[in-house]
């Protein structure tokens, strides 16, 4: 369980990377006008939403501060709802949801180190 766990933990982790590379630089105005690099957000964020759905129950347990069920369900949007799909959304998803859920899921990933290393 901790080798999937650590599997989905790194993917999470990796689209986070991707996505702050794809909008630094960016200001809203310049990402809502960057179709590509609005896609490439919406992406990303629809990797970390599977992923997330893939992490052990208790290992988001212990992260209580992360809305776990909102990045299930905007992957969802992404997918099924993708013409609702706006760049305020996106934006202020990725300016202001992605650090919080960086650094829960890098202590995620450091306990299953731990765990590893038992």
């Amino acid at each position: 369980m901790a080798r999937a766990a650590r599997f989905y933990a790194d993917h999470i982790l990796d689209a986070i990377a991707n996505i702050e590379a794809d909008i630094a630089g960016h200001d809203f105005d310049s990402f809502r006008a960057d179709r590509r690099t609005r896609q490439l957000a919406e992406r990303n964020l629809e990797i970390i939403s599977e992923a997330s759905r893939r992490l052990p129950e208790e290992m988001k347990d212990v992260e209580r501060g992360i809305p776990w069920a909102a990045i299930a369900g905007i992957g969802n949007m992404l997918r099924h709802d993708y013409h609702r799909s706006h760049p305020t959304v996106l934006w202020e998803t990725c300016k202001k949801d992605l650090g919080p859920l960086k650094a829960a899921v890098a202590r995620i990933r450091r306990r299953l180190e731990g765990e590893a290393a038992n």
